[in-house]
């Protein structure tokens, strides 16, 4: 596999070349110059526009419970895009302006999609709003001990605390 992709790496800035050689003799220096600017601009504001728009179904995808695995992934192929529409070059801008296009990224989804998990995993809780605990609380500090520093007293009610945890344990022999 990856011998596969060292002749298109050493292939493709040679077509890039040669695209700007055939466009520059089609259009002249500043045409094509303009189209290498434009294509960027293009390119940014399609990622703005678009990025803005994933953001919003994966935010909404997300509140509802469901897992945003195939708009993650429409997300990534638009900053994708975006990139290859700001490099300057015009294969890059087709292939960029190909994957702005959603027929494109389904297309692409349908081959990819079958390889790609996307596993929900168990998160800790947060409480939204105030910095509060359960019941109104407010937080204590948090101390981060090691099992030598402190010990739980399986005893409590002996101890005549009402806490569980007890003191630092004797450090005798």
């Amino acid at each position: 596999m990856r011998f596969f992709l060292l002749p298109i790496l050493l292939l493709w800035p040679l077509a890039e070349i040669a695209g700007f050689v055939l466009v520059g003799r089609a259009l002249g220096l500043w045409a094509t110059l303009g189209l290498v600017v434009g294509t960027a601009i293009l390119g940014a504001i399609l990622l703005r526009s678009q990025g803005m728009q994933i953001l919003k179904q994966i935010s909404a995808e997300s509140r509802d419970g469901r897992m945003p695995g195939r708009t993650l992934v429409d997300g990534a192929m638009i900053v994708v895009a975006g990139i290859l529409l700001l490099l300057p070059g015009f294969l890059t801008d087709l292939i960029g302006l190909a994957l702005f296009i959603p027929f494109v990224r389904s297309f692409l989804w349908s081959l990819v999609g079958r390889r790609i998990v996307v596993i929900r995993t168990r998160t800790t809780s947060h409480y939204e709003g105030s910095r509060t605990g359960p019941a109104g609380q407010k937080p204590g500090p948090v101390v981060d001990l090691d099992e030598e520093d402190f010990h739980r007293d399986d005893n409590s009610a002996n101890s005549g605390s009402t806490s569980p945890w007890a003191g630092p344990k004797s450090r005798e022999p």
